[in-house]
């Protein structure tokens, strides 16, 4: 088997490449705003405002005094995971298994979930085709919003709204504060009261911290990183593909795997 990695510096944020010199970020920066033929569709004014912090936010990274760091090793070009979680969106029994490590703030992972994402649930998920999974990736030295973000939709699960939840911060990412989470959960006729106490005591933030801690065992330390296999079991093995794609990458990369399977 061929196994194929996808990849894009305009499509995925790295904490270990935040170093790399100014003036390239700034390059890739007019890149990613002026053409519309980098990415797979327009981007809208959120979008841009949104990645234009991101270099402003490494931008002060880049200021501070940094210490030498050994070389990080590159993600590996397939690699078998854990197939299990609470949350699985789409039938049990799907031949494929799309496993995303995302992080909530992201402005690459937003564009993913919300131009990407609903093609992909419409033509593989929904068909019975696909199951997928979200695995949290705060980075929070990026991302001051990632980690209430990630919990916010933890806290929805409980109440049986974590995907309507997940979509909601996805679309919403310019307003991730405490407030605006607050406004997300009753929009959704969330409890009010259970869901600031899961907030306010912290309740899944072990559990999230816990699955940072696996991405970071399997080489795994940007977002949006993506493993696309073969559902078996409780696992998952398969190609990993990494930045927001475009449709056309992910559709090419599972009828691939789905004429194998």
């Amino acid at each position: 088997m061929v196994h194929v990695i996808y990849k894009g510096s305009n499509m995925y944020h790295n904490t270990r490449k935040i170093m790399r010199n100014w003036s390239m970020v700034m390059m890739i920066a007019t890149i990613i705003t002026m053409s519309g033929t980098v990415l797979a569709a327009p981007m809208t004014k959120e979008q841009g405002d949104a990645i234009l912090n991101e270099l402003r936010e490494i931008k002060q990274l880049l200021a501070r005094p940094q210490q030498p760091q050994a070389q990080a090793p590159s993600t590996p070009q397939s690699m078998k995971i854990k197939g299990d979680a609470i949350y699985v969106l789409g039938k049990s029994d799907a031949p494929l298994t799309l496993v995303a490590f995302t992080d909530f703030q992201c402005p690459f992972c937003g564009r993913f979930e919300t131009t990407t994402f609903p093609e992909i649930k419409k033509n593989y998920i929904d068909t019975g085709k696909l199951r997928y999974i979200v695995r949290d990736l705060p980075l929070t030295e990026l991302h001051p919003f990632a980690l209430k973000a990630a919990q916010s939709v933890h806290c929805a699960g409980d109440q049986g709204k974590f995907w309507e939840m997940k979509d909601l911060v996805f679309k919403n990412q310019n307003k991730l504060d405490v407030d605006s989470l607050a406004g997300y959960a009753k929009e959704l006729a969330l409890n009010a009261d259970t869901f600031k106490s899961c907030m306010a005591e912290g309740k899944h933030l072990k559990e999230i911290g816990d699955e940072a801690k696996y991405a970071q065992s399997l080489g795994i330390t940007g977002t949006p990183t993506f493993i696309l296999g073969k559902t078996a079991g409780d696992s998952v093995e398969g190609r990993v593909i990494v930045g927001a794609q475009p449709l056309a990458a992910f559709e090419a990369a599972i009828n691939e795997m789905l004429g194998k399977y």
